[in-house]
């Protein structure tokens, strides 16, 4: 009886295990097949895959347990077996063989957890690693941006350095040295696909060349706009005039020179075409768009006497600082931010001379685009000694809005690349630091050089534009 007691004491364990690996009945012989919580067709791997897998190791060491106990049940049986009958002995003959089988299941599933275990861990893995490698990739990387830039040195330093920081986040950035342009081709070749970008524009007289007709019949403000705002208001410009000249001739304005015979006649003695009864005036090259508002202000004011010259811009600089330099007469148009103001100097050499009626949008040459040149107000903020027509009220008109020197971009690069957008976006310059590079530009060193140096200078700053950047794309 104690041995039948024993026996059945077994078999009750045979059971138990037998239900948990999923078998319905007790009397039954244990399967080979795993417990369903090991059978698994897709491993999720996060943090519950890698807890089932241990749920399941710990569930088939308590399996192996239970059957080495069994097993050791067993054998003890067996060593009575000669005091038993047959049919304790047959039944504790099977009692050996169904604990065997249960270790051998046990074992069975204590491997596939382990497996599954193994299989999480190293997915867990790869994903992490895949996860690594995606925040560590540059969201310009495999994209090449073509970048143009004008064809006025003093745009450069902010075109370089725009380059070496999309260069940051990965993205292949053409030379813009190699797509120099005046505005008339550069917004053509933005609008057209030939160029992604620039930094050089200068609204608001620069809007007229988004109002321009494709030969598609679409406007170039269709597939280019302006962007962000590098230096808002900071494209001073407006006409210098030789100090001593004017300060002989009481001219203030140039409607004072163009309503002055004797000052047209002492002027027009000496300019690039003597005896023609005009003062010509050192204006722009032609299609840089300042040529164009110069031109449509000479109508708007009725300046019958004053006419521009169209030449290379460094050359007529070049003279009219030589004939600042010796009290000759001379008007220049220039700007900042540039070096040309470290030549003629306000207030020095020179004078800012004032404009009475700044042209509005009336388009007095009939030109395309012509509306978008108004330059009203057109004040600045310049003092009587650097500006003499700002005396009798503290308002120096120099006539000319101090232009948004920005960047300029096709709609679907924008789209495409939010990093580079964000960038153009949030970078903003300081105009004197500006003219400062372009100085020592002009002195002869090199841009990438100096783009180089006031980024090492600039660290913090750089690293807060770049990281908003990369946040973006």
């Amino acid at each position: 009886m104690k041995h039948s007691i024993r026996v059945t004491a077994v078999l009750a364990v045979l059971a138990l295990v037998a239900a948990a690996c999923g078998d319905d009945t007790a009397d039954e012989p244990a399967t080979t097949a795993p417990p369903a919580t090991v059978t698994v067709t897709e491993v999720v791997v996060d943090e519950a895959a890698l807890a089932e897998a241990q749920a399941m190791m710990d569930d088939a060491e308590a399996m192996m347990a239970e059957a080495e106990a069994a097993a050791e049940e067993a054998a003890s049986m067996a060593m009575e077996a000669e005091a038993m009958s047959e049919e304790e002995q047959a039944a504790a003959a099977q009692a050996q063989a169904d604990a065997e089988a249960m270790m051998e299941d046990a074992q069975a599933a204590l491997d596939e957890a382990e497996a599954m275990e193994a299989e999480a861990e190293a997915r867990a893995a790869a994903e992490q690693a895949a996860m690594e490698a995606e925040a560590a990739r540059l969201p310009g990387e495999g994209v090449s941006l073509t970048m143009a830039r004008a064809n006025w040195s003093t745009g450069y330093f902010q075109a370089e350095l725009m380059r070496q920081m999309m260069q940051m986040l990965g993205y292949e950035v053409s030379d813009p040295a190699d797509l120099e342009l005046g505005p008339s081709l550069a917004y053509l070749a933005m609008a057209q696909g030939e160029a992604d970008f620039w930094v050089n524009s200068w609204y608001p007289g620069h809007n007229s060349w988004l109002a321009a007709e494709l030969p598609d019949g679409s406007l170039v403000g269709e597939h280019v706009r302006r962007v962000g705002e590098l230096m808002i208001a900071g494209g001073l410009q407006g006409y210098l005039i030789t100090k001593s000249f004017a300060e002989e001739y009481g001219i203030n304005t140039l409607d004072d020179l163009n309503n002055n015979p004797d000052a047209i006649a002492a002027y027009d003695a000496q300019d690039v075409n003597p005896g023609n009864g005009i003062a010509e005036i050192y204006g722009c090259p032609e299609s840089w768009t300042c040529d164009d508002i110069i031109q449509s202000q000479i109508a708007h004011s009725g300046w019958a006497n004053i006419d521009q010259v169209l030449a290379g811009y460094d050359a007529m600089f070049a003279e009219a600082t030589a004939k600042a330099d010796a009290g000759e007469p001379m008007v220049a148009y220039t700007w900042t931010p540039s070096s040309y103001i470290t030549a003629l100097r306000p207030g020095d050499n020179v004078v800012w001379v004032g404009v009475e009626s700044p042209i509005d949008d009336s388009n007095p040459l009939g030109r395309p685009g012509g509306e978008e040149w108004d330059q009203r107000p057109g004040t600045a903020a310049i003092g009587a000694d650097s500006c003499p027509s700002a005396a009798d009220d503290g308002v120096c008109e120099i006539g000319w809005v101090a232009a948004d020197v920005i960047a300029s971009a096709r709609h679907d690069m924008l789209a495409n690349h939010p990093a580079a957008a964000k960038l153009l976006e949030i970078v903003k310059l300081n105009v004197v630091d500006v003219s400062l590079q372009i100085v020592r530009q002009d002195a002869g060193e090199d841009v990438g050089a100096l783009v180089t140096e006031w980024i090492a200078n600039n660290q913090a700053q750089v690293d807060a534009w770049i990281a908003e950047a990369l946040a973006a794309g």
